[in-house]
């Protein structure tokens, strides 16, 4: 759909920095937002009252727009059987670590968006919300468009992205597979339904009539005008930001990142139990990138989450997710204001 970035997303650039939930806050979301892109605030994997004060603390520092995004996957019950099968299958590090074991008390650390979500966020008139996994429930998302709230959601498929759009939504980020992080695909669980962002994109394009979000191996200037040239209204990018000053990116991560390393990137299951783009190490290749054996979204992180505490305090990074995507050449250890700026060709 040919519409100007600025009306859809309110912003100076046509850069949205992808929400990225365990190595950002609300510092990262303000800077870009303060260079005139859609700055992101991840809030799956956060309480209630950690989101109300991190939307408080980005108000407080920008008047300009930013985005919420929220996770829409089902949470399934607690599987204690096949827990016990997962802990058989990690019991081995721990021991090797010389950690214990927690017992699994069956608490999920990201959850769905819901009602009492939207209770929280209601008093902020939220100008711009994303969503990941598909679409809450349709009364749900209705409360939420009758704020006056811009909707866009990930789409993995041409499928998917045509779903998007008979539900309303008002933009559609296409992720191509090069995407780091968690996959978005909802209808269906097959990766290999996913395809390459040039393809997404070209389909996506010429299949719906709303506006259209690039997001995937988009590092620099280049890739983003690229993008532009398939159609995309704007572009979403989150591995570039991983070394930003204002990003919480952990010391073993941004090693990681800058070493060899990340031009090796596979997806996994493994670390919480969708598929997620991250750096190849130890653990997935000794289980599987895909493990038949994983628990249901998110409970597979309990465990891991056990085993990567223990391992980065011996500085190792066997156990820890490394998200990221395929490109990583536009990482750079500068502040997060001139990143955007250098994406978008003002610098």
């Amino acid at each position: 759909m040919n519409i100007n970035y600025k009306d859809l997303l309110g912003t100076d650039l046509p850069i949205i920095q992808a929400p990225m939930a365990g190595v950002q806050g609300s510092s990262l979301a303000i800077a870009v937002s303060q260079a005139g892109g859609l700055g992101s605030l991840p809030c799956g994997m956060l309480s209630t009252d950690k989101i109300v004060s991190e939307i408080a603390l980005i108000k407080a520092s920008t008047r300009q727009p930013f985005n919420l995004n929220f996770f829409c996957h089902e949470l399934r019950p607690y599987d204690a059987k096949r827990q016990k099968i997962w802990r058989s299958k990690l019991k081995p590090y721990f021991t090797e670590l010389g950690l214990d074991m927690d017992v699994a008390t069956g608490g999920a650390s990201r959850v769905p968006f819901s009602h009492d979500i939207a209770d929280a966020i209601e008093p902020f008139a939220p100008e711009f919300i994303s969503f990941h996994f598909g679409l809450p429930d349709k009364d749900l998302l209705q409360r939420v468009m009758g704020w006056g709230t811009t909707v866009i959601s990930s789409a993995t498929t041409v499928e998917e992205a045509i779903w998007l759009e008979s539900r309303g939504v008002h933009g559609i980020i296409a992720q191509g597979l090069e995407a780091g992080g968690h996959r978005g695909m909802f209808l269906s669980s097959n990766l290999s339904t996913q395809m390459g962002l040039i393809s997404l994109v070209s389909q996506v394009v010429k299949r719906v009539n709303i506006p259209v979000i690039a997001a995937g191996g988009i590092s620099d200037n280049n890739t983003v005008k690229a993008c532009m040239q398939l159609g995309a209204t704007a572009v979403q990018i989150g591995t570039a930001y991983l070394l930003c000053s204002e990003a919480q990116t952990s010391p073993i991560h941004r090693q990681a990142l800058k070493s060899e390393k990340s031009l090796h990137t596979a997806v996994t299951n493994i670390f919480s139990g969708k598929p997620a783009r991250g750096i190849v190490n130890r653990v997935m290749d000794e289980l599987g990138y895909m493990s038949e054996f994983v628990p249901e979204y998110p409970y597979a992180s309990i465990e891991m989450a056990q085993l990567r505490q223990g391992a980065e305090k011996q500085g190792i990074d066997d156990f820890s997710s490394l998200w990221c995507g395929q490109n990583t050449q536009g990482c750079q250890e500068i502040s997060a204001k001139e990143l955007t700026r250098q994406l978008a060709g003002k610098c």
